[in-house]
């Protein structure tokens, strides 16, 4: 999986650099989020700028880093979200769970 992470103080933002987020993928970033899901991280941004596809395997990755930072009172920000993925958020209703950016500038001032 080719991803960037950055860290800023208690905000860390993961660049998914993939087409798919997807079974073939969704291991490792499970793994990814639950090194970076910790109590000094209040704030992930998720960059999905790249992704243009979903599966439920990846909403499954999305949730396990939603669920670790709710614990410790952070949350978890997607920015750049394609129309197709945004169809499925919509679809199982995890739109309402997750906050949606235009980009990571507007994501890290919210």
């Amino acid at each position: 999986m080719k991803f960037d992470v950055s860290k800023n103080g208690t905000s860390a933002v993961l660049t998914i650099k993939e087409r798919k987020l997807d079974v073939s993928i969704s291991p490792e970033l499970k793994g990814e989020f639950i090194l970076l899901c910790r109590p000094q991280v209040k704030s992930l941004i998720v960059d999905l700028t790249e992704v243009e596809f979903c599966d439920s395997s990846g909403l499954s990755a999305l949730l396990i880093a939603e669920r670790q930072m709710r614990q410790h009172g952070g949350q978890v920000k997607l920015v750049g979200v394609h129309k197709k993925v945004l169809s499925l958020l919509k679809i199982s209703q995890l739109d309402k769970v997750f906050q949606l950016f235009d980009s990571v500038a507007k994501a890290q001032k919210n």
